[in-house]
């Protein structure tokens, strides 16, 4: 297979494994790195994920026709805050978010390195996303969920045939559950969304979408919903690649949004510190980025400066109304997850970190179909 596992700060490497350590010195997980070419990026074929093969994993594709997703523009937000605003459909992809771009390379990753079995914790998406391309590969699939996840989230893991292990209490009790078992039964890879060096690639082309779907314009700014962070990396890997090979001329300023109830990066964000703190977390309706502590807290906060982003927080009234205003003003059926990264937009126009006139995608990162509004 193609490329190495890097260290984002000291630069140790390794060759592909699947259950990556973290690096040895710096204790944080490893990143995939393949030296991207301008040939590779010139002979992209097909759409989707795999159309740009020659930036991933040279290994078969485990594919569901994940990424290649719409790309909206706003008919009542943008001109209303005056900006040239646009959403990024996730919720079209095969199991409703964008945990399936990071889940078809993760899995064609590991079914290529041998493994028959694989487990992660989750609270919804990526248990989802797992257990549907654990599937398609033929694979067994664990997931350890909080046992206070969505009910509809639930069902749809059941349906593509993964055991499920409810576990009680906070969500970090989950992640010890899954890294336990696998220490347990050395036969049970722990496919880690928000951990993995290959998840985070698939991710990844969620920015080269965004520079194609815009003419090679890149975007002044772009809006993620933020837990575990990999979807935040993924962007800021993506465009910083492009932008060494010349097809951007700057990065995009690439801004966190988090709910107030658990908002590690964002606190940490804004008391200058390097490392983000753990936080005690309360209840929010956005339990896909309820994460007191992200692995990649380090690597977060180092993009949000190399990109001159924000990292922000915003309280459950705003991500409510959000939550129900865009399905009846713009036609778009999200979860509340999906719901804090619009909140945000709200708040950094306000703010002066946007201005009037800016070209600004906001990443709606799932389907309301798994969280609906008859719900709440």
């Amino acid at each position: 297979m193609r490329g190495r596992l890097v260290c984002p700060f000291c630069g140790h490497g390794e060759e592909p494994t699947p259950q990556p350590e973290p690096c040895p010195s710096c204790g944080v997980p490893l990143r995939y790195e393949l030296p991207p070419s301008k040939a590779g990026w010139r002979g992209r074929v097909g759409r989707g994920v795999w159309r740009y093969r020659a930036f991933l994993p040279a290994v078969e594709p485990v594919s569901l026709g994940e990424g290649g997703t719409p790309l909206i523009p706003s008919r009542w937000l943008g001109p209303e805050l005056g900006v040239r605003l646009h959403f990024k459909w996730e919720g079209a992809n095969p199991s409703g978010s964008f945990k399936d771009r990071g889940a078809s390379v993760l899995v064609s990753v590991l079914a290529a390195l041998g493994v028959r079995r694989v487990a992660d914790d989750s609270s919804g998406n990526a248990g989802a996303a797992l257990a549907a391309y654990a599937a398609r590969a033929g694979l067994g699939a664990t997931l350890f969920v909080p046992a206070h996840a969505s009910g509809k989230k639930l069902a749809q893991i059941r349906a593509y045939g993964a055991q499920l292990v409810s576990v009680p209490g906070p969500r970090p009790q989950a992640t010890a559950a899954a890294k336990r078992a696998c220490r347990e039964d050395p036969e049970l890879a722990y496919a880690s969304h928000n951990e993995s060096p290959y998840f985070e690639t698939g991710l990844r082309t969620l920015a080269y979408e965004l520079v194609e779907d815009l003419g090679g314009e890149p975007p002044d700014h772009v809006l993620v919903p933020l837990g575990g962070g990999g979807l935040y990396l993924g962007l800021v890997q993506g465009f910083r690649e492009l932008m060494g090979l010349g097809f951007l001329p700057l990065l995009p300023r690439v801004h966190a949004v988090q709910a107030e109830a658990c908002a590690p990066i964002a606190r940490a964000w804004q008391r200058g510190l390097e490392l983000p703190e753990p936080v005690r977390p309360e209840r929010t309706i956005a339990e896909g980025v309820c994460i007191p502590l992200p692995p990649r807290g380090r690597e977060l906060l180092a993009g949000l400066r190399e990109t001159g982003g924000v990292a922000l927080a915003v309280p459950e009234e705003e991500i409510e109304a959000a939550w129900r205003e865009l399905p009846t003003r713009e036609g778009v059926y999200i979860e509340p997850t999906s719901a804090v990264a619009v909140a945000g937009l709200k708040r950094l126009s306000a703010m002066g970190v946007i201005n009037p006139g800016e070209r600004v995608v906001v990443v709606l990162t799932g389907t309301g179909l798994k969280h609906p509004l008859s719900d709440v």
